[in-house]
C-alpha cells in the first residue's frame, strides 16, 4: 500500500470537484441543529444554532412511504426523545412499526420529539415539537433568518441509507436521490447546498446526475483505508469527514493538497476543538455551536 507522501506526490487523481460559488473559510457546524441544547433535527434546534453563530446546519434526511422527504435522524422514531401522539412511551421492541419508509407523512407528524427528559443531553431544552419536512425547515430558516437579519447559513445534508436496508428503510439510491432533489427549496439554495453520507451508492450517483453539488463522504472507519475509501467511491469529493478521532495531520496535508475540506464530526471538547484547528480542519461538526467561538 502507497504511504499517504507518495500519494502526495501523485499525480493521477483529478482534483475534487469545488461547489459553483466560495465556501466558508472555516465551518462552524451546527450537529443536528444543537443537539445539545435542543431537540435534534426540528426547526427550534435549527434556529438555536444561527443564534450561537453556526454557519452551517447539519441535519439527516430520510424518504417516507408517500415520497416525503423528513428530518430525523434514525429510520425510526427513536424511544430516547420520541414519544408517540397521546404522549405515550415508544417501546424499542415496537421501532420496527414506526419505519419512516413504510408510514405516510400525516401519520409521522403527531409523534412528539423534546418533551420528555433526554438524559445523554441534561441541558437540552425540553419543549414538544416534530419530525419536520425538509422543504419546511428550509422555508423555516430561512424566514427567520430574513426576519432577524442574519445571514444565509449553509445546509449539511446527510442522506441516510444502507445497501442492507434498501426497500425496507429507504428506496434505491437513484430513486432516494430522485426524490430528495425534486425538493424545489434545494434548487433555492444554490452552493449553500452540501451533501454528505456515510453511503458511497447516493453520492455516486449525486456526482453523476448533479456535478456542481459539493459531496461530502464521512467515514468512521478505522478497518479501510483513505484510499480504499476513495478508490470506492471513484472521485475526489469536495469533503471528507472523519471521525475527529481519524484526523491526522498527514490526512489533511494530502486532502488539502488535492483540493478536499476536512470537517470531522462530532467534536463536543473545547480543547479537542483547539487542537483539531490548529492542526488545520477546515471546520467542525458538534452539538454545542457555541463552543466553537471560544476558540
Amino acid at each position: 500500500m502507497r504511504s499517504l507522501q507518495t500519494l502526495l506526490m501523485a499525480a493521477a487523481v483529478m482534483p475534487a470537484v469545488m461547489a459553483a460559488s466560495p465556501l466558508p473559510t472555516f465551518f462552524k457546524v451546527g450537529h443536528r441543529g444543537t443537539r445539545g441544547m435542543m431537540p435534534e433535527n426540528t426547526i427550534p434546534a435549527m434556529y438555536r444554532a444561527i443564534e450561537d453563530k453556526a454557519n452551517t446546519l447539519e441535519f439527516d434526511v430520510h424518504i417516507t412511504k408517500d415520497g416525503k422527504v423528513v428530518v430525523y435522524h434514525d429510520a425510526s422514531f427513536d424511544p430516547a426523545y420520541t414519544t408517540k401522539p397521546d404522549g405515550s412511551e415508544i417501546q424499542p421492541s415496537e421501532r420496527g412499526n414506526y419505519i419512516f419508509y413504510q408510514m405516510n407523512y400525516s401519520d409521522i407528524r403527531p409523534f412528539r420529539i423534546g418533551e420528555k427528559a433526554y438524559p445523554k443531553f441534561p441541558q437540552q431544552q425540553r419543549l414538544r415539537t416534530y419530525a419536520p419536512l425538509l422543504s419546511e425547515m428550509i422555508d423555516s430558516v430561512e424566514a427567520y433568518n430574513k426576519k432577524n437579519h442574519k445571514e444565509p447559513v449553509y445546509y449539511l445534508l446527510e442522506i441516510k441509507s444502507s445497501e442492507k436496508t434498501d426497500g425496507k428503510e429507504q428506496p434505491a439510491p437513484e430513486e432516494y436521490v430522485q426524490k430528495l432533489m425534486e425538493v424545489k427549496q434545494l434548487k433555492k439554495l444554490g452552493h449553500r447546498l452540501l451533501i454528505q453520507s456515510f453511503d458511497m451508492r447516493p453520492l455516486q450517483v449525486l456526482h453523476k446526475k448533479y456535478p456542481k453539488v459539493a459531496l461530502g463522504f464521512l467515514t468512521g472507519d478505522k478497518n479501510v483505508t483513505f484510499t480504499q475509501q476513495l478508490d470506492g467511491l471513484g472521485f475526489l469529493p469536495t469533503f471528507y469527514n472523519p471521525h475527529y478521532s481519524l484526523v491526522t495531520k498527514d490526512l489533511l496535508d494530502y486532502c488539502h493538497n488535492k483540493g478536499m475540506k476536512v470537517v470531522p464530526w462530532t467534536v463536543v471538547d473545547v480543547e479537542d476543538m483547539k487542537r483539531l484547528k490548529a492542526m488545520g480542519v477546515d471546520g467542525i461538526i458538534t452539538d454545542y455551536p457555541d463552543r466553537i467561538n471560544k476558540i
